[in-house]
């Protein structure tokens, strides 16, 4: 049975020989799988292997609704939740003190990239970490680290990315200035509430600048509220005048806040989180941004279950470079080609 190395549990068995996109022989047939073989595959970027089929196969709950098997969860829930408390120390600082040190954003953010710079289904990743716990604190992570990964896949070198994860890491540190009562309130904000959060751009500018100068982690702090058509704020500029790496965070920014659960909003449909984003890249968010960051998280469905708008079950086996949301379905024997059947739409999928 084909399996992706996600969902390898101890004891599985290889039923081929295992090779790299190198052509490297890695493991071999008839080796059983521990957490050393499967942490080997991980460093190969292996995808997907061949295991001879279980006895009694037993998936926990919280592997089919997030997709990534829950036995990575003592490796790297901590990691992330240490993310999480020192983001909070960070903000705590930045509102005592008026400014936050460097050493202290890089021991907090760090960690996570060197642990999780190999994870390839970051969608299951964020998913099965994130929690209606520390909205804000979790939220500030996640874009650090969604940030970190849009910057690679664009082109930059890793120290250059890690810096820009920094950035996503400390976009909304200016909200420590902002009272609880108003970012977590359950309903919708007044106008004047909005108003109030919205100067956590203004706020965060200050915090940076004063901690580390007119810095690149500033600008974004600033910017990452602004819309390429000119319709965000503080300044309502336009995406000519927007910093790259802003618009960069803007993206991770935006799907971070939409697969998250908050106290007045449930997780939203992942797929249809994505279509949004590609709705938002012909007016708001930078296009090639964004496509980027599409074309990069559609492949991590593949393997997911969905339900197709006729009530169907099925899995995607494959996708497409530029009909992201036309996958290639499974359904029993059959394949249904959504390019090719366009009256048929993925509705659900289950992570």
């Amino acid at each position: 049975m084909r399996i992706h190395i996600t969902d390898l549990i101890d004891g599985d068995i290889l039923s081929t020989d295992t090779f790299n996109t190198y052509g490297l022989h890695v493991l071999s047939k008839g080796t059983p799988l521990s957490s050393c073989e499967i942490s080997k595959l991980l460093q190969h970027q292996i995808d997907y292997v061949e295991i001879h089929s279980r006895v009694a196969e037993h998936v926990p709950m919280r592997t089919i609704e997030s997709g990534l098997n829950p036995k990575w969860l003592p490796t790297v829930e901590p990691i992330y939740q240490n993310a999480v408390n020192g983001c909070e120390q960070l903000f705590q600082d930045a509102l005592h003190n008026g400014r936050i040190q460097e050493a202290d954003v890089i021991q907090s953010f760090q960690p996570l990239v060197d642990n999780f710079k190999m994870e390839r289904d970051v969608v299951s990743m964020l998913l099965l970490l994130n929690t209606k716990d520390d909205y804000t604190y979790q939220h500030s992570v996640q874009v650090g680290m969604l940030a970190y990964y849009l910057a690679s896949w664009l082109g930059y070198e890793e120290k250059q990315a890690v810096k820009i994860g920094q950035a996503g890491f400390l976009h909304d540190i200016g909200k420590c200035r902002i009272e609880d009562s108003i970012l977590n309130k359950p309903e919708r904000l007044t106008e004047q509430e909005y108003e109030l959060v919205k100067q956590h751009t203004v706020y965060g500018h200050d915090i940076i600048q004063r901690s580390f100068g007119d810095t690149l982690h500033a600008t974004v702090a600033l910017e990452h509220h602004e819309r390429t058509d000119g319709t965000g704020y503080p300044n309502r500029i336009s995406g000519d005048d927007m910093h790259p790496v802003s618009k960069i965070v803007a993206v991770a920014d935006v799907y971070s806040a939409m697969i998250s659960s908050r106290v007045y909003q449930k997780k939203r449909d992942l797929l249809f989180v994505l279509r949004e984003l590609y709705r938002m890249s012909f007016s708001e968010l930078d296009p090639f941004t964004t496509h980027t960051f599409i074309k990069h998280m559609i492949p991590n469905f593949i393997g997911k279950r969905v339900v197709l708008t006729t009530g169907e079950s099925g899995t995607i086996v494959m996708t497409h470079p530029s009909e992201f949301f036309r996958p290639l379905i499974q359904i029993d024997d059959q394949f249904f080609d959504l390019t090719v059947d366009r009256n048929l739409e993925v509705k659900h999928v289950y992570m």
